[in-house]
């Protein structure tokens, strides 16, 4: 059964840190690519960063050199450590498995996601 529970998120001043977790069901983590992906109010889901299996890690140009993505692979576990973090960060952030081509859009099952605010 898929299941995918992110945590972590929460109310952050501009240039705080946070560390997500994501606690994803084998059927999704194993042997797979992983990513985390963010949806402000009135946007749509974006990919921030992108794991693979064997840890080649990619960023989105936004976050690039501020947020670090991380996988362990013995607790079906994928981490996304943001610092420097901007009011623009502020949204939910899911985690789930990633394939390219916009398939990733595709996909019918993700968990609740985590709140990231970034305000004063």
């Amino acid at each position: 059964q898929d299941q995918i529970v992110e945590s972590g998120g929460g109310l952050v001043q501009p240039g705080g840190s946070l560390r997500l977790s994501c606690v994803a069901s084998p059927s999704i983590f194993n042997q797979n690519t992983m990513a985390w992906y963010r949806q402000a109010p009135g946007n749509e889901r974006e990919v921030v960063a992108i794991v693979t299996h064997g840890r080649t890690k990619t960023y989105a140009d936004s976050v690039q050199g501020r947020f670090r993505i991380s996988r362990d692979n013995n607790q079906n576990t994928v981490y996304l450590q943001m610092n420097s973090l901007k009011p623009e960060d502020t949204a939910v952030y899911y985690c789930n498995a990633y394939m390219g081509s916009n398939l990733w859009t595709k996909f019918g099952y993700w968990g609740q996601g985590t709140q990231v605010t970034v305000s004063e």
